[in-house]
């Protein structure tokens, strides 16, 4: 790539934020799965609550892998998750094309089950974290703030005077 056409990485506030917002998004709804599961065990009687306590014990085991297929799917499907889209982000191969299958997976697994692995995005020209190197990706910022404003005033012309 060009300098000129450099892409704009993200940093680690606004990759923080979307990851948090992404991992309150899955407990949520993880957490929201088991009350129901909790309730419906409760009625159907003692052999069935015996499994709802199981699954609700696993929950804590269970959650970085649902976090990751929830990432790995995302990224492969839309290049994104929920929180990275509210924040502008997109994660792409190093040269730019879309996440395949295999990357997606490798990134969603090393993110998931080690989160610190992050922090190494602050030393690192391409704002790449652990799992970004070993995958072989980066995380972009999709649409600059200042260029939405550039790309509507291009569109509709001028402002009359």
């Amino acid at each position: 790539m060009t300098a000129a056409a450099r892409p704009d990485y993200a940093g680690l506030v606004s990759r923080t934020v979307a990851y948090v917002m992404d991992v309150l998004l899955v407990a949520v709804v993880a957490s929201g799965g088991i009350a129901v599961l909790v309730v419906v065990a409760t009625v159907a009687g003692p052999s069935a609550q015996d499994v709802a306590k199981a699954a609700a014990s696993a929950y804590v085991f269970f959650l970085p892998v649902v976090l990751a297929l929830y990432c790995a799917m995302f990224w492969l499907f839309a290049g994104r998750t929920p929180g990275m889209a509210v924040l502008g982000l997109r994660v792409v191969r190093a040269d730019g094309k879309p996440l395949r299958w295999f990357s997606a997976s490798v990134r969603a697994v090393l993110l998931a089950c080690f989160p610190l692995g992050a922090l190494w995005l602050l030393v690192d020209r391409r704002h790449q974290a652990l799992h970004d190197k070993v995958a072989r990706t980066v995380v972009i910022r999709a649409v600059r703030p200042s260029s939405r404003l550039d790309d509507a005033r291009v569109r509709t012309g001028p402002e009359p005077a």
